[in-house]
């Protein structure tokens, strides 16, 4: 059962666009009564800092997703302390991200810190709330990728300020409701990983020894393969593959198509810009069953799944390699056998490894495990069930982390603002707050 949220005992009508009442006990100020704006520069020796709305205001070094560097005067960057609040060019989607970091960041961003540091945590979670990310976006200027928020109006819209002892309680359960919430999320996550680890693994067990856990073994010769099944044919590359390549001269298709997490899939429209080419004919033409390999910048990117199987016919990208699959040979159970080949990054072990591409040649000698051609079959059906099952739990794990978000945000919103009031939930309790019957309907 989830215990009652209990709404103030009673409000006040503020006449805001963004937010109709709060409890009238709150104060309702205009932001730069409250905040105040920092724009020092002239700190070219502090670290470089990237805003971003998952993390906050952290050093460009420690965050992974690439961002332009800006490195041609130092001078010009903002100066941002932690616990400062930063307005960057995508607050109005997603919140004022808060500073971790103490750095240097784009002057195009407002730096902001509160006159009264007792309301920093509090603003910390209304920031990133989605009733204040909806004020935001009533202050957006220009069009498009051009689009930022306008300070100077924003600073006269109003932010709600409960007492000091409602601020206490609110980030006090927030904080907690955080944890218990990024706890779960953290095991569903785990366990998506484990699932995807124990597919992986039934997979290469599938198409390197067979479905029979009882059949006689012998030496495959491998260092890598190690013992195969003994009937199975120890074959190569240039006995189950071979390499066409057939240019879409006179624009035969239009069907673009792109490699994908080891998927082929049609490349949305939207994405049919920017680095192109200008004609398509440039591009090579694949079937379905067609297997496509990506054999380029080995050396750079070694976590791509760098094998797909066709299921369209389209054009790809020419720098590809492109496998048609001989006959008495099913193409599932070769792409099955080369996905785990990309799993375990056999690739990496074609060629010299000096190289950043691999050709033909590369693959003309790369052992190929052959089962008679009913075994094949009955592989691909088996790995084909696992794979649904997988994606089936997957599929809901992801659903509860989602649902769990979606709560969060809500819960958040709904706090901040004073729609419910937890004083009593807070001061009822020591270090504990005892959510669970609160998450139970959610995981």
């Amino acid at each position: 059962m989830i215990p009652a949220l209990k709404p103030y005992p009673k409000y006040n009508a503020t006449q805001s666009p963004w937010l109709q009442e709060i409890p009238d006990s709150w104060d309702f100020r205009r932001a730069k009564t409250i905040l105040n704006e920092r724009n020092e520069k002239g700190f070219p020796n502090e670290p470089l800092l990237a805003a971003t709305q998952s993390k906050g205001v952290v050093r460009k070094e420690n965050f992974e997703t690439r961002t332009v560097l800006a490195q041609k005067d130092l001078h010009n960057l903002k100066l941002v302390q932690v616990d400062d609040f930063v307005i960057s060019l995508r607050s109005f989607q997603g919140g004022i991200e808060y500073a971790r970091e103490k750095g240097i960041i784009s002057p195009a961003y407002t730096i902001l810190f509160p006159f009264d540091s007792r309301n920093q945590r509090y603003l910390s979670w209304l920031f990133k709330s989605k009733d204040y990310i909806d004020n935001l976006k009533l202050h957006v200027t220009g069009i498009r990728e051009g689009q930022n928020i306008d300070y100077v109006k924003l600073s006269r819209s109003r932010i709600p300020i409960p007492p000091r002892s409602d601020q206490k309680a609110i980030v006090r359960y927030l904080d907690y409701m955080d944890r218990r919430i990024q706890k779960y999320i953290a095991a569903k996550e785990k366990l998506i990983q484990l699932l995807e680890e124990q597919k992986q693994a039934v997979i290469h067990q599938a198409v390197t020894r067979g479905l029979d856990p009882d059949v006689p073994l012998k030496p495959s010769g491998v260092e890598w393969l190690g013992d195969i099944p003994k009937h199975w044919e120890l074959s190569q590359g240039r006995g189950c593959l071979s390499i066409k390549k057939q240019v879409n001269t006179g624009m035969i298709e239009s069907k673009v198509l792109s490699l994908s997490y080891g998927n082929i899939v049609i490349k949305p429209k939207e994405k049919l810009h920017g680095l192109v080419p200008e004609s398509f004919e440039t591009y090579q033409l694949i079937y379905p069953g067609d297997i496509v390999c990506r054999p380029t910048d080995l050396q750079n990117d070694k976590k791509s799944l760098r094998f797909g199987l066709s299921q369209e016919q389209g054009i790809i990208t020419s720098a590809y390699l492109r496998f048609t699959i001989k006959e008495n040979i099913n193409e599932d159970y070769v792409y099955l056998l080369l996905h785990a080949y990309d799993i375990l990054k056999v690739i990496y072990r074609l060629g010299s490894g000096l190289r950043q591409n691999l050709s033909w040649d590369d693959f003309k000698s790369l052992p190929i495990l052959l089962p008679p051609l009913p075994e094949q079959e009955a592989i691909v059906e088996f790995v084909n069930k696992i794979r649904i099952e997988t994606k089936y739990s997957i599929d809901r794990l992801e659903q509860e982390i989602d649902l769990l978000n979606e709560y969060q945000k809500s819960l958040i919103s709904n706090i901040v603002t004073g729609k419910i009031d937890i004083r009593e939930m807070a001061s009822n309790t020591s270090d504990y707050i005892d959510t669970s019957t609160t998450l139970e309907v959610y995981t």
